[in-house]
């Protein structure tokens, strides 16, 4: 299978690479850390001349599995967030994996299967205050994982989105020294008293492109160690 990942150079991205088996294609902005895979392309998803670039990288490449895991997360209240700032997380985090999908829809319809997959957020799920341009990005790629979960159904094609919890990460452990609390009364909140590994979320993608998984579509999988359940 040839298998996209965006957000490859670290984190999430980094472990979706390295555990999954497959003809990996990696997408970041860092090429010096790209050059560690076969297949790689430097690209901003923030800026429309390489969006367009990388969609065309898509439709050529003939993409069987595409994984959205690049996006960006702000905590600020609401009144200090400008135009400027809503439009960059809105691209990132929801539009430019919109188009994404269809660039590479149209292989996947050819050859009547196909592997989406949306790396969501918790945030997304239950809301978050002071992240609230955050929540309603991963909010809206829920929706849209849906809607073309059913768009797509008779095709062979699956849209699922994973909404990870607080993740052992660089941008994870950044996240909770920007917020209210300390990551120890972070901890304190999860009910698994943990943050999730990356490799966890490899591992619910290995599932979720296998045979075994096809049924499994239009799905919105909290990966949260029981986050979502209250604390």
């Amino acid at each position: 299978m040839n298998i996209l990942v965006t957000g490859a150079t670290r984190g999430i991205g980094k472990a979706i690479c390295e555990n999954l088996d497959g003809d990996i294609y990696a997408c970041g902005r860092n090429e010096d850390l790209l050059k560690s895979y076969k297949n790689y392309c430097v690209c901003d998803l923030t800026v429309n001349c390489d969006i367009e670039k990388f969609g065309n990288y898509i439709a050529e490449k003939k993409i069987d599995v595409l994984i959205n895991n690049a996006g960006e997360y702000i905590y600020s209240p609401i009144e200090n967030s400008g135009l400027e700032q809503i439009e960059h997380i809105m691209k990132l985090n929801l539009e430019t994996p919109l188009y994404l999908i269809s660039r590479a829809v149209p292989y996947m319809k050819e050859q009547g299967f196909g592997r989406i997959i949306n790396i969501g957020s918790i945030s997304g799920v239950m809301g978050e205050a002071n992240a609230s341009l955050y929540s309603a990005s991963k909010s809206g790629l829920i929706g849209a994982t849906k809607a073309l979960a059913l768009e797509l159904a008779e095709y062979g094609i699956t849209v699922n989105t994973i909404n990870p919890g607080w993740v052992d990460t660089d941008m994870g452990n950044s996240s909770a020294n920007e917020g209210a609390f300390t990551k120890d009364e972070i901890v304190e909140c999860i009910p698994q008293k943990r943050f999730i590994s990356p490799v966890e979320v490899a591992g619910m993608i290995k599932y979720l492109i296998s045979a075994e998984a096809k049924g499994v579509t239009g799905q919105s999988i909290n990966l949260c160690a029981g986050l979502s359940c209250g604390c």
